[in-house]
């Protein structure tokens, strides 16, 4: 079957609005619960201070942002989450009140290629699995560059294909075959959870991503394989 993995703004915000009810059940279920201790090595990697602001791109129904002032491992003051799926910041917008968070995380409808922040007005910024599906990836990076301070620090969580025998196979059978179907069944888009394991194939390789990122403004960039290379935490620093 021919997926398409086209990563037209409306196409991936409306596929983001059917499925934004049953997203968070479906990430837990699917990485079995794997997802939050990825978010949390993300916000670790920050190295957040009370005074910063934290910039959570694509941030759907805010679990990053939620995550990071939650964080006993140094939390930011507050952060900005941008979305543009207004059924996923819905969502996020109830969670975050739900846990008296409203003074320190707001969430803004935007996009990644532009913003809606201006030029150095944050101290740190982060996506999950978010890059993947930005229509001009070296446009979204160059944004982040923008708004980051000197000296801060981005965290960038992205799918990736294990390379160790055994484990790859065992990998690409659950990703191609059955987490489609439990995702589809769920969440009753079967085209959102084709795509995911669709678009993970045509994302760059570490090394390919890492020079993206320097092209955009980043002077260190360093990158690690996590859960056996299912995801892949990049850091850089502006």
């Amino acid at each position: 079957m021919n997926v398409s993995t086209s990563r037209e703004p409306a196409k991936i915000a409306g596929m983001f609005d059917a499925i934004a009810r049953r997203y968070d059940t479906l990430n837990h279920l699917l990485s079995a619960g794997l997802d939050r201790r990825w978010r949390r090595l993300a916000i670790r990697a920050l190295k957040l201070r009370p005074q910063d602001r934290l910039l959570d791109m694509c941030t759907g129904t805010a679990d990053l942002a939620i995550a990071a002032v939650t964080s006993p491992a140094g939390a930011p003051g507050d952060v900005v989450g941008i979305d543009f799926s207004g059924e996923m910041l819905r969502l996020g917008l109830a969670k975050v009140r739900a846990a008296g968070l409203a003074a320190r995380v707001r969430l803004v409808r935007g996009d990644a290629t532009r913003v809606p922040l201006p030029d150095d007005s944050v101290d740190a910024a982060a996506v999950a699995f978010g890059i993947r599906n930005v229509v001009d990836r070296d446009r979204g990076c160059r944004e982040f560059a923008r708004v980051l301070r000197p000296g801060g620090r981005l965290a960038v969580l992205e799918f990736g294909t294990p390379r160790w025998p055994g484990v790859k196979q065992v990998y690409q059978w659950y990703f191609r075959a059955v987490l489609p179907r439990i995702g589809g069944l769920i969440s009753g888009n079967s085209d959102a959870y084709a795509y995911l394991p669709a678009s993970v194939g045509e994302f760059p390789a570490p090394d390919q991503f890492a020079a993206v990122l320097r092209a955009a403004g980043f002077s260190e960039v360093e990158w690690k394989s996590l859960t056996f290379g299912v995801v892949y935490l990049y850091v850089a620093i502006k």
